[in-house]
């Protein structure tokens, strides 16, 4: 599957159908409450994702510390971290991809304009939702716990002590790479129609994605591979050391997802190739 098939010595159209590219710029795009709904979702998404995440982390330090009869092991650690990042990401994803596409995160936006499956009017207003709803999150963990938030760093990324800003930016690029690339595998019209005999849910690889990419970077970075996340951080702590480094935070992810992007649409779904082989087709005729 997922070819042409055979049928008494010919060949019938493909199984799959790949989505036409779409426009750069759409203007009728914004006359649809579809899109402005779908702003809407991304916007409550993150909202919820930063406001979920921020909690756990700022929970794990005060459980942890010592000063105020912490235990040192106890807490969720960074097992528990990671688990919350990637569970919350599966339950959103899965609760908005209908919507929105279940994005969540500018470097997917980013990934999936690149690869023309969104319009550039479409792109821009996610990720504007998706940073107001990421600072807005955090505002609400704030709000709820301002001393804890405070005191234990307000969940906001940096680059650890003892790592170089060039291995800071390259564990976000490899960590952002990891999580577009499983997005664009999990949602191919091509693998769906192959493997449809496998009833697997996009959102479930997506959210194991940012799971491990945690698990392996935390230690590093404390995790961006989400512009929205780490912005919205950094402003409501806003605090000198939230914005120490904090271009790796956005440099890093949008290279990524443009890594991952390119490889892909022209080296896995071999577009150049495809392109070359029409352009060559007409020129024939």
């Amino acid at each position: 599957m997922g070819k042409d098939i055979e049928v008494g010595g010919e060949f019938s159209a493909k199984d799959y159908h790949d989505p036409p590219p779409a426009p750069l710029i759409d203007a009728e795009e914004l006359t649809q409450w579809s899109l402005y709904r779908a702003v809407i979702a991304e916007f409550i998404a993150t909202l919820l994702f930063l406001y979920i995440t921020v909690l756990t982390v700022i929970g794990y330090k005060s459980q942890t510390d010592t000063t105020k009869n912490g235990d040192v092991c106890g807490g969720v650690g960074i097992l528990g971290i990671a688990w919350a990042f990637g569970g919350m990401i599966f339950v959103l994803v899965y609760c908005t991809a209908g919507i929105s596409g279940g994005h969540i995160n500018p470097a997917v936006t980013f990934g999936l304009f690149l690869a023309r499956k969104v319009s550039l009017v479409r792109a821009v207003l996610y990720m504007v939702a998706q940073c107001l709803g990421a600072i807005c999150g955090c505002g609400l963990v704030k709000a709820f716990q301002k001393s804890y938030y405070t005191k234990y760093g307000g969940g906001a990324n940096g680059l650890a002590s003892g790592f170089s800003k060039g291995t800071g930016l390259g564990a976000e690029i490899i960590g952002t790479f990891v999580l577009v690339y499983t997005v664009f595998s999990a949602t191919d019209p091509k693998r769906n129609a192959r493997d449809s005999h496998v009833p697997v849910l996009a959102p479930l690889p997506i959210g194991f994605a940012v799971f491990m990419v945690h698990l392996a970077t935390i230690p590093i970075t404390g995790t961006g591979i989400n512009p929205a996340r780490s912005f919205g951080a950094a402003v409501i702590y806003n605090e000198d050391k939230a914005w120490d480094d904090h271009w790796i935070f956005w440099v890093g992810p949008f290279i990524g997802a443009a890594i991952a992007a390119l490889y892909h649409q022209y080296v896995l779904r071999a577009a150049a190739v495809k392109a070359l082989g029409s352009f060559r087709s007409s020129s024939n005729i």
